[in-house]
């Protein structure tokens, strides 16, 4: 019988190198495909060239080579390439109406998706403590916030976010699979790629699900007593002034948090995997696509020093 076993488990492993995984995507008529790629691809044109620009404004300008734009510049470096891990394989998948994707091209982008995502996180709690300092240490600001902290905060966060998801990656990569080969999302998303395996799946979605928890409450954590700190210090201020600067240092980082955390809360702290895949997919192109797009928008628009400086480069000063 163990014999017998070990043949159906070789038969099962080795069905699953071979030919590639389908990408459902979105199905529907030919309008609905045509709109959607139309929307992934401005969308992806907008995130790429918009934070792009967020960064190459910081590099041109001396006034904003501090602690707060050099985290920034690494979260919208971040978004460039967390969108590039989604955006061109969906659009291919909705323009092809195949969505092929081979094994190895589908672990790559689950791992690189979900190690960004992770990497986003810490990056916003180092934000946040980044302008706890600001607002409730503004005297020790400089000499605590240094050059070399705010680089160890940034590598840390680059370090710990692809160090999270090694475990289940690797849990994920020694899952047979023997049925169907169509994942119901337009990306290698880990739910619906754990629903088509026919191995014991309990480990790995413990392990995913124990990741997810670890990394969102820790980075959570951190955010909201940053927050709690910064406001309690911003309703002590006597003057009125004074409490909109003060907010208004931390209004565009608090915008991107609230968006990114109600997303992403819903799609990775969840114990079953098998339920609301088709909702899951609704929620994931806001957190894949449409949250990126948005950041240099909420930043440009709400912070006095970036509108600064695009006057200035608009006026070639």
């Amino acid at each position: 019988v163990s014999q017998q076993r070990r043949m159906a488990w070789s038969r099962s492993h080795n069905l699953s190198t071979q030919g590639p995984f389908i990408l459902l995507g979105f199905p529907g008529p030919q309008g609905l495909h045509v709109g959607l790629f139309l929307l992934f691809l401005v969308t992806y044109v907008l995130t790429v060239a918009g934070n792009l620009a967020i960064i190459s404004l910081v590099g041109a300008h001396r006034r904003l080579r501090t602690p707060m734009y050099f985290f920034l510049c690494n979260l919208s470096f971040l978004e460039i390439w967390f969108t590039t891990a989604c955006a061109p394989k969906a659009l291919a998948a909705i323009a092809s109406r195949s969505g092929a994707i081979s094994p190895a091209g589908c672990a790559a982008q689950m791992y690189f998706v979900f190690s960004l995502g992770c990497t986003e996180y810490f990056l916003l709690a180092a934000m946040a403590y980044d302008r706890y300092l600001a607002v409730c240490r503004p005297l020790r600001y400089g000499s605590v916030m240094t050059p070399g902290l705010s680089a160890r905060l940034a590598l840390g966060s680059w370090l710990g976010g692809f160090s999270a998801i090694s475990v289940p990656a690797a849990l994920i990569a020694r899952l047979s699979f023997c049925g169907s080969r169509v994942i119901n999302h337009f990306f290698c998303d880990i739910a619906p790629w754990i629903v088509l395996s026919c191995s014991d799946t309990r480990v790995v979605e413990l392990a995913s699900f124990g990741i997810a928890f670890c990394v969102i409450v820790s980075s959570c954590f951190i955010t909201l007593v940053s927050y709690a700190c910064i406001i309690v210090t911003i309703v002590r201020m006597r003057s009125a002034d004074g409490r909109h600067r003060a907010f208004s240092t931390c209004s565009s980082h608090l915008t991107v948090v609230l968006i990114w955390y109600g997303s992403t809360i819903f799609l990775h702290v969840r114990t079953s995997v098998e339920s609301s895949l088709d909702l899951t997919k609704a929620v994931t192109v806001l957190n894949t696509m449409v949250t990126p797009v948005l950041n240099p928008f909420i930043y440009t628009l709400r912070n006095k020093d970036v509108k600064d400086a695009l006057r200035r480069w608009a006026q070639g000063k």
